[in-house]
């Protein structure tokens, strides 16, 4: 089979690697051109592999590459022209994961509450990577009492990323800590480094916003001094 010719960026390449689990479906959101869902089409990482976006243009065009790449996949693959907040998961069984990057965390909490509301018993994955707001995303995958599978803290062309792998099952011995916990875990100078680079990064932006007197963040300046590296 001859596969979409593609180059992933660190971030996504760290991300795909995350994806170890049997899962039935796996949703590859706000998937633009469709690198990370293709990377694991290639691998055959799951049955079924949607590619998720709201513009039609990058959607008609991922369509074509597809049917040009996949057409003989073993794994069947769809494109869905739709709205994060309305993807049909009742309408699919087995174990899903949902993937959302390269948007603000935001945005993710109101992907997320909103697939919550809808489907309140629904056990499912998701694998999130926000560009920003890490701390407020936290906060509410906190408050819907989701439970931690993993976490790792990439570097990737000078900007920092979390990627976060949840599940909407609670687990009250893989609780998703506020700051982040396996993040701070290096074995590796190099990893050192970057924890010692986005923790300073981090709270030098959130003294900021303290000082700007807009709003009051001590509580997570708070938090974020008491990492121990």
């Amino acid at each position: 089979m001859q596969a979409l010719p593609l180059k992933l960026s660190k971030r996504l390449r760290k991300i795909e690697q995350m994806v170890t689990s049997d899962y039935s479906h796996i949703w590859d959101c706000c998937c633009d051109h469709g690198f990370l869902g293709a990377a694991l089409l290639s691998r055959q990482a799951a049955k079924n592999i949607h590619f998720v976006d709201i513009v039609p243009e990058l959607m008609s065009e991922l369509e074509s590459k597809l049917q040009r790449f996949y057409s003989n996949s073993e794994s069947h693959w769809y494109t869905h022209c739709l709205d994060v907040a309305a993807l049909p998961l009742l309408q699919h069984e087995g174990k899903q994961l949902i993937i959302i990057a390269g948007v603000g965390g935001d945005l993710m909490i109101q992907f997320i509450e909103a697939i919550h509301q809808r489907h309140p018993k629904l056990c499912v994955d998701f694998l999130l990577c926000p560009v920003h707001h890490q701390f407020a995303l936290r906060q509410k995958l906190n408050e819907l009492n989701f439970s931690l599978q993993d976490e790792v803290l990439v570097e990737d062309n000078q900007r920092f990323y979390e990627a976060i792998l949840v599940s909407s099952a609670p687990d009250e011995n893989a609780p998703i800590t506020l700051v982040g916990d396996k993040i701070w875990q290096s074995n590796s100078d190099k990893q050192t480094d970057i924890n010692k680079k986005y923790l300073t990064k981090t709270l030098d932006h959130y003294q900021r916003i303290q000082q700007g007197n807009t709003s009051d963040v001590s509580h997570i300046i708070d938090a974020y001094r008491a990492i121990t590296l």
